[in-house]
């Protein structure tokens, strides 16, 4: 396994990140179609990952309305893992309840999502916490003051963004740098072959500010694991036959599986190891989640990390994939031309 750091913290994490978004299922909520995995296999999922040499474990509160982050905790303790040899990754900002303030960035459903987590793990500090989303109605200084007052605490070690838009965050990144607070030091957002969105302006922001990326569903929900094809467009067991998300444009999807299919034949792997080996070669990306409802499929997820893909291979997947020219864009890059020396 290879350790990337993680922006500008001085810390390590596995290039894979283990995603516990399959796990539990019995709370209900629009999560709980991503899978049931419950304790027994929770802790084996576990086990298969730490012996794999993954450190970096993401979770969230709205997980089955926080029974993700419960057996996620209880495996912890089941397996006797070093807490400390762990770097765990949970989120605030979704609704919990049906309470009016049980939800969003602010001050108050911060501290009180943090202290809910905390217990539910049955851990004492949280490593990195994700602002789930944007939060329209709480201004973004009183949501950076609030998080850098929850790290001030020691109850979370640093912070991370997931989903705002670029412009957001760098409003964000200038608001804590103005009154020295601490910064969001790594970014979590879909990307995936099929959808590259994030190389328009996330991408770059990030490694101007050398913030990590942690890239979500690069299997863009299951879409790229090899289970759907043109000829077989629907798969019972996949999670997008209950939950169509994130997205993605089909029929565009299907000629980059055509492509995947190839390469993986050409290398005898699956085609969704062939999915994550490039997402986790991309440019900015320092940990690729990956979730699973079956040890079989974890443990292929993970040997996505033995796929070497070649020059030649990464260039067809970059045209088959690449995203449509948009301004200023384009416009950026036609008038950095001049920039170049002359040709003597």
């Amino acid at each position: 396994m290879k350790y990337n750091l993680l922006g500008n913290t001085g810390i390590y994490v596995s290039e894979i990140c283990f995603g516990t978004m399959t796990f539990g299922g019995s709370n209900g909520g629009v999560w709980t179609n991503m899978g049931n995995v419950q304790q027994e296999e929770v802790n084996t999922m576990m086990k298969t990952v730490v012996d794999a040499g993954i450190n970096y474990i993401d979770t969230a509160n709205i997980y089955s309305f926080g029974e993700s982050e419960t057996l996620l905790g209880q495996s912890i303790i089941d397996l006797g893992l070093k807490r400390n040899d762990l770097v765990i990754a949970t989120k605030v900002r979704g609704r919990m309840s049906k309470g009016v303030n049980d939800v969003g960035l602010s001050r108050l459903n911060i501290f009180q999502s943090v202290d809910a987590s905390l217990k539910r793990m049955q851990i004492d500090h949280i490593d990195l916490l994700y602002v789930h989303g944007t939060d329209l109605k709480t201004p973004i200084e009183e949501t950076v003051r609030a998080l850098n007052d929850i790290v001030m605490t020691g109850k979370v070690r640093y912070i991370s963004i997931c989903n705002w838009p670029a412009w957001m965050v760098m409003k964000a990144q200038g608001i804590a740098d103005k009154y020295g607070w601490n910064k969001f030091v790594g970014m979590q957002y879909y990307y995936s072959l099929s959808t590259r969105d994030i190389e328009r302006e996330v991408v770059p922001l990030s490694i101007d500010q050398n913030m990590a990326i942690m890239p979500w569903s690069p299997l863009a929900g299951g879409f790229l694991s090899g289970k759907f094809t043109r000829s077989d467009a629907t798969d019972s067991d996949s999670r997008r036959a209950k939950f169509d998300f994130p997205p993605i444009n089909k029929d565009r999807a299907y000629d980059i599986i055509d492509v995947l299919t190839e390469i993986g034949k050409q290398h005898g792997v699956s085609v969704a190891q062939v999915a994550l080996a490039w997402v986790r070669l991309q440019k900015g990306v320092t940990s690729t989640i990956i979730g699973a409802k079956t040890v079989a499929q974890l443990n292929d997820n993970i040997n996505s990390i033995n796929v070497a893909l070649s020059a030649e291979e990464l260039k067809r997947l970059d045209e088959i994939s690449a995203l449509p020219p948009e301004y200023p864009g384009w416009m950026v890059i036609r008038q950095s031309a001049d920039r170049e020396p002359p040709v003597q």
